[in-house]
């Protein structure tokens, strides 16, 4: 019977899993390899470290009413749209209400998780962490990945001709910016629309001498302000209009999307506009209009390569003296301490069922959380994962059959190929 349960990070989803282990009865142990709670929203002057956070002027895209944990509401004299260092503060009062942090192993870095040589009737899993430079092997009966999907920067410097050889200007990731101190007259491009693109292009803009923003497929661009001033994600994000959705055949939702999403600015004329063969990809920024509209930020096609100083995009147009380019581009997923079987499954989170248990284990003893992407919050999500991961391990739920999640798994991968 599961009792001893390993937390691998005390961010978001490690929070929650302490939280949600102690509801059920269990003992967990968390180990955190920083000297903090709050993983990614813990704000980080540099990145010396290798910790991925977020960058100074970070501001959340959904409201604390549609965020916060179900036990746990915002403070009422908290904005409806938080500063990460609010947000921080939030998770701080969590941990100390429920008193989370005594579970909470700080400055230890796990090093291997393998199953022990009877895992097929024990299920249990030895562990090896360091703290201090010292080493120690534990034994856990489960264990809670929660060391997000943010853990390598996506680099795709091969996509781009010339970016190594030629290119004589500054490169870095979204990652490693922070403020737009260091980049006041350059001319910068930002390569890749997704929320960090749109947020760092605009953060830029305000010092810079220009900035070029890159887009390979376009985006709708909303704002955080909907409907008579109501945050977006309380109008749109509702039960209702899910079902909606799901109802309606896929085409005819799209459109409806598309409609909704045109309804502040013609996306076409501000060259961020979407085919209706792609998949509808969205980001939240109240400034990025505006800074398109007045030339602060202008919009470019990829790039098709580089030279010494200049970009050469798809439409044969070229953007001289470029100082900075800036890879908003993602990051990828990494397990580095799993064992190679498990790790192989788990860099995917199709491969995983419900995105999180990894289907072929002979004991339902690992899963992985926050390994997601939601239309809403991240914290609401993955409290439910938390909730359903210690009613497994506890007993209280069941998993179906290996071969039933092998199904699920094989039709999700299918949805995802056709989307």
């Amino acid at each position: 019977m599961v009792q001893r349960v390993a937390i691998i990070g005390a961010g978001v989803s490690g929070l929650a899993s302490i939280k949600c282990c102690l509801d059920e009865g269990l003992k967990p142990t968390c180990f955190e390899r920083s000297n903090g709670i709050g993983g990614l929203w813990r704000f980080s002057e540099t990145t010396k470290s290798g910790r991925i956070s977020v960058y100074r002027s970070v501001i959340t895209n959904t409201s604390k009413e549609m965020s916060c944990f179900s036990d746990f509401p915002f403070p009422d004299n908290f904005p409806n749209y938080l500063h990460h260092s609010r947000l921080l503060d939030y998770f701080r009062m969590y941990a100390e209400h429920f008193d989370l942090l005594k579970y909470i192993h700080f400055g230890t870095t796990v090093h291997s998780i393998r199953k022990c040589p009877d895992f097929s009737a024990s299920g249990q899993w030895e562990i090896v962490t360091e703290a201090n430079g010292e080493q120690k092997s534990s034994i856990f009966d489960a264990v809670m990945v929660c060391s997000g999907h943010y853990a390598e920067p996506h680099l795709p410097l091969d996509s781009f001709p010339g970016i190594r050889n030629r290119f004589k200007g500054q490169c870095l990731h979204s990652w490693e910016y922070k403020d737009s101190d260091d980049f006041k007259g350059k001319r910068i491009l930002v390569v890749g629309t997704g929320n960090s693109g749109g947020d760092i292009a605009v953060d830029l803009s305000h010092v810079a001498a220009q900035v070029f923003l890159s887009t390979r497929s376009g985006t709708w661009v909303v704002s955080r302000v909907s409907n008579q001033g109501f945050p977006l994600d309380m109008v749109f994000t509702t039960r209702f209009a899910n079902c909606v959705e799901w109802l309606l055949p896929s085409v005819l939702a799209s459109r409806i999307k598309r409609k909704k999403f045109s309804a502040w600015f013609n996306h076409e004329n501000y060259s961020l506009f979407q085919q209706k063969s792609q998949e509808l990809h969205l980001i939240v920024n109240d400034e990025l209009p505006s800074c398109i509209l007045c030339g602060a930020v202008v919009v470019k096609p990829n790039v098709k390569e580089f030279t010494e100083t200049s970009a050469i995009f798809e439409d044969e147009t070229v953007m001289d003296n470029i100082d900075v380019v800036v890879f908003a581009t993602g990051f990828t997923a990494s397990f580095p301490f799993l064992e190679e079987s498990v790790q192989n499954v788990c860099k995917s989170k199709t491969s995983l069922y419900k995105y999180v248990f990894p289907p072929q284990l002979e004991k339902p003893t690992l899963a992985v959380l926050g390994f997601i992407q939601l239309t809403g919050s991240i914290m609401v999500g993955t409290e439910l994962q938390a909730r359903w991961v210690t009613r497994v391990f506890k007993g209280s739920n069941k998993l179906p059959q290996v071969s039933r999640m092998m199904t699920d798994v094989s039709k999700e991968k299918e949805l995802l190929m056709k989307r």
